[in-house]
């Protein structure tokens, strides 16, 4: 297929709506119980392919459950590398969030900010939100570059507000104004 005007596609990875067949690799995913914590899920009960199939179900087709729409996020070649979620969305005041995940085999390779770049174009060109709110753990290092490298402002921090492997940790609040965005993707395409 030719990939090539397809807004859905970036310069590394294409999001599609999430099928039945991610079962498996969400599955995987939830072995990783490290990530999962820093994604703010804490350490969660064990888990099934069957059980996974179930749950990704409601969101198959990119269905709006609850405020929320996940995405699957593939690598070109068209491997599923892990999600991302658009959620808290507040069209009166113009206000936006997304979850993003990884999968360990492909972390470190520019995925993530892809994705989220092609999510944000969305958000901000196609749909007239003006700001992206966001958070993670304060020990969250690769999410606090992600956002360093999307352009977010660290806006302030909820201290103590989650508790992982017997520490309360803090919540690191960044946002990310249409400006903002606008401005980190010019600096980064260079000048003309």
């Amino acid at each position: 297929m030719d990939y090539s005007k397809y807004f859905w596609q970036g310069a590394k990875t294409r999001l599609r709506p999430l099928r039945p067949d991610d079962a498996e690799s969400s599955f995987e995913a939830s072995l990783d119980s490290p990530a999962r914590s820093q994604l703010q899920l804490g350490i969660e009960l064990p888990t099934s392919v069957a059980a996974q199939r179930e749950a990704l179900a409601k969101y198959a087709d990119c269905a709006d459950v609850d405020g929320i729409i996940v995405m699957a996020i593939e690598d070109l070649p068209g491997n599923s590398v892990g999600a991302i979620s658009w959620h808290s969305r507040s069209p009166k005041n113009g206000t936006f969030s997304f979850g993003i995940s990884v999968a360990a085999p492909y972390r470190g390779r520019g995925y993530a900010e892809d994705a989220a770049r092609i999510l944000f174009r969305y958000a901000f060109h196609e749909r007239r939100f003006q700001k992206c709110n966001s958070a993670c753990t304060e020990i969250n290092a690769e999410s606090i570059r992600l956002h360093e490298r999307l352009g977010f402002v660290e806006e302030g921090r909820r201290r103590r507000q989650f508790y992982m492997n017997g520490t309360f940790l803090d919540d690191v609040l960044f946002g990310l104004t249409i400006e903002e965005f606008e401005a980190n993707e010019a600096a980064r395409a260079g000048p003309d």
